[in-house]
């Protein structure tokens, strides 16, 4: 049965709007906790979105894996392979965009020796790449053995390889080495303030798994079709999950940045939650309204929103004037977002995370507009 679930392009569409709220504060240096990531075990809520991005991915793959069955190997090889280089490769270009910088009074070009290589984007080309070779070859249930396997060998494999005194800390998690001695110390991402990358090599087998769950609840929902046995099964399997990764926590921190597996569980369970609430709201009260249509837009232009949200900033930042001049007599300069930051959004309240919230507020309005064009133009951008 193969019905549509407005439902999954609302899930989808939201998780896109909470990704560019966290990913666009006014200022970095001021932002309410619930919108910062957890600073190393723990989570909050900008934790879930990168994981319901994938279960999202998941989820889509549910619907076009039977035409990639009925239609052959060759095809499914073409189709993954173009798709999975694409995004890698459009990742990778928002890592080095917009190729050149400001230094001082010049402008330099960015050099291939300092680019990160690993991202958000290729994280997703990446797991989505083989999480649809091991459901397409091993079918649902040699999948969910592969899951349980890959799960349960990377917190075996972070115990026995991490630092005896403390696995999974940043200093002790195996993984970093790895990351270096493949990538490079100059292409590895560097925000914690040493070389470690959030989105490395040895954490994707975990991340795969969470595409491969978001399979398969866009499988079953699909086959049990639009009933209160599949809505109760699907809302049981979200709270076993949720809670075996709270267990699992206990001995495997949940941790977004090593993407442990307790972590894969624990926002697993909850983005089933989440899908099965709007399922209840959209498909069976029929709950549908400005909101849905609000993140309906967005799930139609997943991707090309997301990067759009990442690029265009970088490219106004290279279109600078004079903001003031500083005691030193130094010129101090603007651009067009930072500017509507600093003198729009900074000052509406004494609390500045106020303002720096009201700015990401402000970028999901710009975007949605942009998409919400594009939806009433019918212009979907996919690849």
């Amino acid at each position: 049965m193969n019905q549509r679930y407005y439902s999954l392009d609302v899930f989808r569409g939201a998780t896109v709007a909470l990704m560019i709220l966290v990913n666009n504060p006014g200022s970095w240096a001021t932002i309410f906790p619930p919108l910062k990531h957890a600073p190393w075990h723990g989570i909050t809520p900008t934790d879930l979105v990168f994981p319901f991005f994938l279960f999202a991915v998941g989820n889509a793959m549910a619907f076009v894996m039977p035409r990639f069955e009925q239609a052959g190997p060759s095809f499914f090889w073409k189709k993954v392979i173009k798709r999975t280089v694409l995004i890698f490769a459009i990742g990778l270009f928002l890592n080095w965009s917009p190729f050149v910088r400001w230094e001082g009074e010049e402008i330099i070009w960015k050099g291939w020796q300092n680019i990160r290589i690993l991202g958000v984007l290729q994280r997703i080309a990446l797991c989505y790449f083989f999480a649809s070779i091991i459901v397409y070859y091993a079918k649902t249930r040699g999948a969910f053995v592969i899951s349980g396997i890959l799960l349960l060998a990377y917190w075996v494999i972070s115990l026995l390889l991490g630092n005896a005194g403390d696995p999974y800390s940043l200093a002790g998690w195996f993984g970093t080495e790895i990351d270096i001695n493949i990538l490079g110390v100059t292409h590895i991402y560097k925000g914690e303030g040493v070389p470690f990358d959030p989105e490395g090599l040895s954490s994707t087998p975990a991340a795969i798994v969470q595409v491969i769950f978001g399979f398969f609840v866009g499988q079953y929902i699909q086959q049990k079709g639009k009933n209160y046995e599949m809505l109760s099964n699907l809302l049981i399997a979200g709270l076993v999950l949720f809670f075996t990764g709270y267990c699992w926590d206990m001995v495997f921190p949940v941790n977004k940045k090593i993407w442990t597996s307790s972590y894969v569980l624990y926002t697993t369970g909850l983005a089933i939650l989440s899908l099965g609430t709007l399922i209840y709201l959209i498909e069976f009260k029929g709950a549908k309204g400005a909101w849905s249509r609000f993140f309906d837009v967005f799930g139609k232009n997943p991707l090309f929103i997301f990067v759009l949200s990442g690029f265009l900033p970088r490219v106004l930042a290279m279109f600078r004037w004079v903001d003031h001049v500083t005691p030193e007599g130094k010129n101090a300069y603007t651009s067009f977002f930072p500017w509507f930051y600093e003198h729009v959004c900074k000052n509406i309240a004494t609390d500045l995370r106020v303002g720096s919230l009201l700015y990401a507020l402000c970028m999901i309005a710009f975007y949605w507009l942009i998409v919400y064009v594009l939806d009433k133009k019918k212009i979907y951008i996919k690849v």
